[in-house]
């Protein structure tokens, strides 16, 4: 497992020694990110050094907008989120709470206060990440780093730049074939089984009533064909999206 360190201040940063340092703030993990982890991975391998994140349990925008109730939604869960930063190659994680008292650090106080503690030999960010109140870029990092920085490109594909932003629009659309394609993965999506009114079972079709577990986002109004994951069986299965939400599934040919 990857290793999670929830950080209050940075009296909680500990690390043995350098590191190669990725920014950001990465919901989903799509391929943009993805790109900043192999690239972060390649640049390890000369010294033999830990990729390891700095980054936010919550979206930064709940500090600095208006409360709207989709800022708390994520693409994916906390613990998936973890699970492909390992599978790309970070091993650790640490997390911050973007609190006002946090985004009222300047960039400086913000690399003194936190970058330094985490030892960075090498930081990798993005080419459009910004930090502290007074709005630097990545090219500012130079200002405060005389290590290695690598500023990473957007990755594209043929509608343009792969973002966070348009895999939550294609979610909220339906479009769940342009989500897997921009995240590299399938859109996950976690539920406990609950008690429905059981009317599925009485014309041949039994289904499965799910209360989701997480906040995250949901599809449009819809059926869906989906894997639906049983005690490590998996299944091909339908899935209705809406007001009464429901699954059924038969075990997978695979």
């Amino acid at each position: 497992m990857i290793t999670t360190v929830p950080i209050k201040n940075e009296k909680d940063i500990a690390v043995p020694g350098k590191t190669v340092l990725v920014l950001g703030y990465f919901d989903g993990i799509h391929k943009g990110h993805q790109k900043l982890f192999e690239v972060a991975s390649k640049a390890s391998m000369k010294d033999y050094l830990p990729v390891v994140v700095m980054t936010f349990t919550e979206s930064p925008k709940l500090a600095l907008q208006p409360y709207q109730p989709e800022l708390m939604l994520h693409i994916v869960n906390h613990e998936e989120r973890e699970h492909k930063m390992k599978w790309h190659g970070v091993e650790a994680l640490f997390l911050l709470d973007f609190s006002s008292k946090f985004a009222s650090l300047t960039g400086q106080e913000f690399f003194d206060t936190y970058v330094r503690a985490l030892k960075p030999a090498i930081i990798v960010a993005g080419f459009d990440y910004t930090f502290g109140s007074d709005k630097k870029t990545a090219d500012d990092l130079k200002d405060y780093f005389d290590g290695e920085i690598i500023i990473v490109p957007p990755v594209e594909d043929k509608k343009g730049k792969i973002s966070s932003t348009r895999i939550r629009q294609a979610i909220l659309d339906g479009d769940v074939r342009e989500v897997n394609h921009l995240l590299g993965t399938p859109l996950p999506t976690r539920g406990m089984v609950v008690h429905g009114n059981a009317r599925g079972r009485t014309i041949g079709y039994p289904t499965a009533n799910l209360v989701l577990r997480d906040r995250t986002y949901m599809p449009a109004d819809g059926v869906y064909v989906v894997d639906v994951e049983v005690q490590r069986q998996r299944y091909r299965g339908m899935a209705s999206v809406g007001k009464k939400c429901y699954f059924r599934w038969r075990r997978a040919a695979f």
